[in-house]
């Protein structure tokens, strides 16, 4: 099995559109006023975006983005306009994670856990 896609909900298409294209996601599908899906620069996944007439309440969804260079990459989208909530910082289980949000409040985590992402010391062995 191999993950496709996240589908996170929107209320702005074009607006999420120009966000997503400025954090370096590529347009694949442009099917309006409703849906438009990109293809991650690095690897085949893909990411979607939905129009909803209304978002879902609390904390939602969490998308994790992995960057190869993770503090470059953050200085580029900073020098475009993309605020930040935090700042890329090493966490306990081993990434290193920047935070942000889309133009509708979804949670985005850009982060960089190279061979800690698949493999941490506390990976569950095969039985």
């Amino acid at each position: 099995m191999n993950l496709n896609q996240v589908t996170v909900p929107i209320i702005d298409l074009e607006k999420s559109i120009l966000f997503y294209k400025i954090l370096g996601l590529e347009l694949i599908v442009y099917s309006a006023p409703n849906y438009a899906r990109f293809k991650c620069p690095n690897g085949n996944a893909t990411f979607s975006i939905h129009k909803v007439e209304k978002l879902a309440e609390g904390q939602g969804v969490y998308v994790y983005f992995e960057c190869e260079d993770l503090d470059k990459h953050i200085e580029a989208l900073i020098e475009k306009g993309i605020a930040f909530d935090e700042y890329a910082n090493d966490k306990p289980w081993l990434w290193r994670e920047a935070r942000l949000k889309d133009p509708d409040g979804n949670q985005l985590i850009l982060f960089y856990g190279g061979e800690n992402r698949i493999n941490p010391p506390w990976k569950v062995k095969n039985n």
